[in-house]
């Protein structure tokens, strides 16, 4: 039960992270809103999906997307497979150019 609530709130706060961040950017070199709102669609789809796959272990990966619809991954996984995961689910993202990847393996000390 814990993990599903977990899940429930982690997905909630990936859908409106954008809105947040969206806030805070600063978007005065974009031409059009609707670019911005793309990025945003972008971005979110690709953490809903990380969210719904692995909840755990994903919660620890940045997503950003830029208005050429780049996206560019980075924060820690916990197995080269995870990262490879996080690339896929990027790269069959509807509307996405390409990946950069910087996640790095979590090591445990």
């Amino acid at each position: 039960m814990k993990i599903k609530l977990a899940t429930a709130c982690f997905v909630i706060g990936a859908l409106l992270a954008p809105v947040a961040a969206h806030a805070e950017d600063s978007d005065s070199g974009r031409s059009h809103a609707v670019t911005i709102v793309k990025d945003s669609v972008i971005t979110t789809k690709i953490k809903a999906k990380l969210a719904a796959d692995h909840p755990g272990s994903m919660m620890h990966i940045k997503v950003e997307t830029d208005k050429d619809g780049v996206v560019w991954l980075s924060g820690t996984a916990n197995t080269q497979a995870e990262i490879d995961q996080a690339v896929a689910i990027a790269r069959n993202t509807e509307h996405v150019k390409s990946v950069n990847s910087d996640i790095k393996i979590k090591m445990d000390r």
